[in-house]
């Protein structure tokens, strides 16, 4: 049987770059996303939903697991809404718990039956370096470190069946829609932050792509309940956006 990736936000960013690599590794790779990837794989599968849609992820979640012999889960779908502190709004809040907490959550239950029948399955859940704490992104920052508290949790439950679960935190990554929502491409502010990140440069999606693949390889078994910071160094200094 081949290994199958479910990949959230797999159409564009960061999502795109895991699938690429997952694909030519010879993994069937199947994307939820708001929209139908821009290019073709012929093992690449495409389901269209809104994951911050609690109805329409757990259809979708069933969808998949009737349809697939998931091995992996790899959620990467995300958004930022950033806001100061007097300006965030609890819509927002609920909205990325949705998105980053529940959207997981909904399809790892789907998905679990099938991992622990064949005992194995890896699942990458994708964080952020501004679960440390960065200024505009309270709802963000929240819900991204939730992510590191649901794969702490879910390797002690999982690590039995042959289940591994790790999340990934990149810092900055150009070239990513939801990056250059905030900083604009080109812009003197992003020439600053780069220059602000101890390694000298912005990420790319390749760079985060890699450390996911890592943490998706069948050989890596023995790592659980990690958090991989790929940010340049951003993690172990100051950031600012």
């Amino acid at each position: 049987m081949p290994q199958v990736a479910v990949v959230t936000g797999g159409a564009g960013g960061i999502g795109a770059s895991i699938s690429r690599h997952l694909l030519a590794a010879g993994t069937h790779v199947v994307c939820l996303d708001l929209a139908a990837p821009g290019w073709a794989h012929p093992n690449l599968h495409a389901l269209t939903v809104d994951l911050a849609d609690p109805q329409a992820t757990r259809a979708a979640a069933a969808n998949i697991a009737a349809r697939f012999a998931v091995t992996h889960l790899i959620h990467n779908a995300g958004a930022i809404r950033p806001a100061l502190l007097e300006e965030a709004r609890i819509e927002d809040l609920h909205a990325l718990t949705d998105l980053h907490l529940a959207a997981p959550l909904l399809l790892a239950q789907a998905v679990l039956p099938g991992m622990r029948a064949r005992r194995f399955g890896r699942i990458v859940l994708l964080s952020s370096r501004a679960a440390l704490g960065l200024a505009t992104r309270s709802a963000y920052a929240a819900t991204k470190a939730g992510l590191i508290a649901l794969a702490r949790t879910w390797a002690l439950e999982l690590a039995g069946d042959g289940i591994t679960v790790n999340a990934v935190a990149p810092g900055p990554i150009a070239g990513t829609a939801m990056f250059h929502a905030v900083v604009p491409a080109g812009s003197p502010r992003e020439a600053a932050l780069a220059a602000s990140i101890p390694v000298g440069r912005l990420g790319q999606p390749d760079d985060v792509a890699r450390a996911v693949l890592f943490f998706a390889d069948p050989a890596n078994g023995f790592v659980t309940g990690q958090t991989l910071f790929v940010c340049g160094g951003a993690s172990v200094g100051t950031l600012t956006v």
